[in-house]
């Protein structure tokens, strides 16, 4: 990637833009990558990285009350304003 734009301004381009083959290559790469793991496998293997991320985060998968989202943003959004020069309360 290399920065263009006026100044202070950084603007980034892709080095691999997406195409058709590009695609296709990665469709077939994929199945040949998968090409000998059985349903099983896959499930056990899909088993056991869930549990894992619930060890991570318990609350992975919970239905979300209205307020988590909001929680979540909190700390978001302080930093947001202080990056944009804004006091830390609306």
């Amino acid at each position: 990637m290399r920065p263009s734009g006026a100044a202070g301004e950084a603007i980034f381009t892709a080095v691999i833009r997406h195409s058709r083959a590009l695609a296709l290559l990665d469709r077939r790469d994929t199945r040949a990558a998968y090409a000998t793991v059985s349903y099983a496998e896959a499930l056990e293997r899909f088993t056991a990285l869930w549990t894992y991320a619930r060890q991570i985060n318990p609350t992975l998968g919970a239905m979300p009350s209205e307020a988590d989202w909001r929680d979540d943003l909190r700390a978001d959004l302080a930093i947001a304003r202080a990056v944009n020069g804004l006091p830390p309360t609306a």
